[in-house]
């Protein structure tokens, strides 16, 4: 939130202090048009593979109407995969470090190890619920297809929760501010990218499509060359 200092009655400053900023990053994919059949022959030959929905075996109760691949996705022997994963490495470096100016040692020079990464496929009814992703510091939503989206009905949408646990304990005139505050709605668009923190809690709302909504998630972490 951005403020310019006030002054009242012209006899002292009052200076806003921003604390403890959450930031989130949208970009696209600009290769998106070139890879997504192959992306999604990948995907869809991936989970013809098995009947098993959740492959990963992480939190199934959580997911519903959906397939998930492994945790290994775009570490697996085929060209468009690497690519991809080279592309989301170096644009995860990019954002920490961005975020890091003027934490890192001057003159540093990092790199991004995509640590696990899937393919949700979700279908008719199909939800993640509310989660957060430990062991890396940032994670990523690629929508390959985002499907019959509705913003309207919310279907199709991931949500992402306000991480100030306490911030709503009391609510009157004076925070109405925080009203508004407390998700946030990200609509996706085909060949979009959201990057964001761990901690930051996320869900995929009930998607009611008759195309498949498909989504290749990750996890990364950072470190000094």
């Amino acid at each position: 939130m951005d403020f310019e200092i006030t002054t009242v009655d012209d006899s002292f400053e009052i200076e806003p202090i921003d604390l403890w900023q959450t930031q989130c990053f949208v970009t696209s994919n600009p290769y998106h048009s070139l890879q997504k059949e192959s992306l999604l022959a990948s995907i869809y030959n991936d989970a013809s593979s098995t009947n098993v929905a959740i492959k990963s075996e992480v939190a199934t109760s959580a997911k519903q109407h959906l397939k998930e691949s492994a945790l290994d996705f775009l570490t697996r022997e085929d060209a468009d995969l690497q690519a991809l994963n080279s592309f989301l490495s170096e644009l995860i470096v990019t954002v920490a470090a961005d975020v890091n100016n003027g934490f890192w040692p001057e003159q540093a020079n990092a790199e991004a190890t995509i640590t696990e990464s899937w393919y949700h496929i979700t279908q008719q009814g199909g939800y993640h619920d509310a989660h957060s992703h430990p062991n890396c510091s940032w994670c990523g939503i690629y929508y390959v297809e985002p499907g019959d989206v509705d913003t309207d009905r919310k279907s199709g949408v991931n949500r992402f929760y306000d991480p100030r646990n306490n911030a709503d304990h009391y609510l009157d005139a004076g925070s109405q501010y925080l009203n508004s505050t407390g998700i946030l709605d990200m609509t996706p668009s085909e060949g979009q990218i959201v990057i964001f923190p761990s901690y930051l809690k996320h869900s995929a709302l009930p998607y009611f499509g008759q195309k498949d909504r498909v989504v290749i998630a990750f996890n990364a972490r950072v470190d000094f060359i």
